[in-house]
């Protein structure tokens, strides 16, 4: 098979991971972090961060030819990015900003309980759709775009940026997928009619690739709520497939894409795709017998040890991405994505635990355990 040419575009930032020494499990991080109290930590881990970071670099680590396009600042960050980049064997298509400074986020990430993060969008706000080199993108078979939901002119109701921007791609014939982030319902986003801005751009996303928290929170503020009250620690250990995740996937697909992956953490992913019809328009891409009309639940696999959850779900895309290109079934696509996203989990950085596709495969051959965590 031709070796798949990939490009992936979106959000870049620098992170920012202490290290906390806590002997125990905690529930939440507002148990450990209070007004007045001194926490000590470890050396801080500094790595770039964000959808073009992640899911980049994990397909560049699993052999993939991958371009990688960002928008970031002329300052000291930026230099950081580079060099890290440089590490991995990547030289990336930056595009330089002299009036912004490059996006940082610093990844609060304890034993125990789910990430918090305190970010600043910065350089990211002001790349919009003109900013890409289409030529880069036309001499590609597989666009990747993450993030719109921290970056301004993607989610301003005044802007038509991310429908533009995968109406051109889809127009070069690729096949494409979008993820997006946490809204937080304090931000300018959280205002934003994502069932309608959703139903302008999903025509033209061939996968779709949301966290369960993003997509109902997008879809259903009151039923995003509802869940988050009735869980005391991890949402997705209160899910129920058929009540929660299955309506969201069903709703996704009456808007316009041809397949979603619905990120449950812990618990695992869920995929549902179209029907035949739909899907024959990537005729010669995937095979439309194989991916058509299709509904799994993968469960997680057993970690070998927990230190970080960060970037466990973009990196997770990046096996599903690879699986693609690569002419995998969805099935072994999936096992592959979740054993991505266990693998991610047991280094503090993001692609340090990630294992090659081939000894991936052979754990999971081998029996790797699946951890049956989601309410059928």
């Amino acid at each position: 098979m031709e070796e798949k040419k990939i490009v992936v575009v979106g959000h870049v930032s620098l992170d920012l991971t202490p290290k906390f020494n806590m002997r125990t499990k905690v529930s939440s991080i507002g148990s450990v972090i209070k007004a007045g109290k001194l926490v000590n930590v470890g050396q801080v881990a500094i790595a770039p961060g964000g959808c073009v970071t992640n899911t980049g670099l994990a397909l560049k680590k699993f052999g993939v030819d991958v371009k990688l396009i960002a928008k970031v600042g002329s300052d000291e960050f930026a230099e950081i990015l580079y060099e890290k980049y440089r590490q991995q064997g990547v030289e990336p298509n930056f595009i330089v900003s002299g009036e912004d400074t490059t996006s940082y986020t610093i990844v609060l990430a304890l034993n125990g309980c789910d990430r918090a993060f305190l970010h600043d969008s910065a350089a990211n706000d002001s790349f919009c759709e003109e900013d890409i080199d289409y030529e880069v993108v036309k001499n590609s078979d597989y666009f990747h775009f993450g993030y719109p939901t921290l970056m301004k002119e993607f989610f301003r109701e005044d802007k038509d940026e991310l429908r533009k921007m995968f109406q051109k791609v889809k127009d070069f014939g690729l096949i494409t997928s979008l993820d997006v982030t946490t809204i937080d319902p304090d931000s300018e986003q959280a205002d934003i009619d994502w069932n309608q801005r959703l139903s302008e751009v999903l025509p033209y996303v061939d996968f779709f690739v949301p966290s369960v928290e993003e997509l109902c929170f997008m879809l259903d503020k009151n039923k995003y709520y509802e869940i988050q009250n009735r869980a005391s620690d991890d949402v997705c250990m209160h899910l129920s497939l058929s009540e929660d995740i299955v309506p969201m996937a069903e709703k996704v697909i009456t808007l316009g894409c041809k397949g979603v992956l619905i990120k449950c953490g812990a618990a695992g992913m869920y995929l549902m795709t179209s029907d035949s019809i739909r899907m024959k328009e990537l005729d010669g891409k995937i095979s439309i017998e194989e991916w058509s009309n299709k509904r799994i639940f993968q469960n997680s696999y057993t970690p070998d040890r927990i230190l970080s959850g960060t970037g466990a779900g973009d990196t997770s895309i990046a096996a599903f991405i690879y699986g693609i290109c690569k002419g995998m079934t969805p099935e072994d696509t999936l096992r592959i994505a979740a054993g991505t996203g266990a693998s991610c989990i047991t280094e503090y950085d993001t692609l340090s635990g990630l294992l090659p596709i081939s000894i991936l495969k052979n754990k999971i051959q081998n029996g790797w355990k699946e951890q049956n965590f989601i309410h059928k």
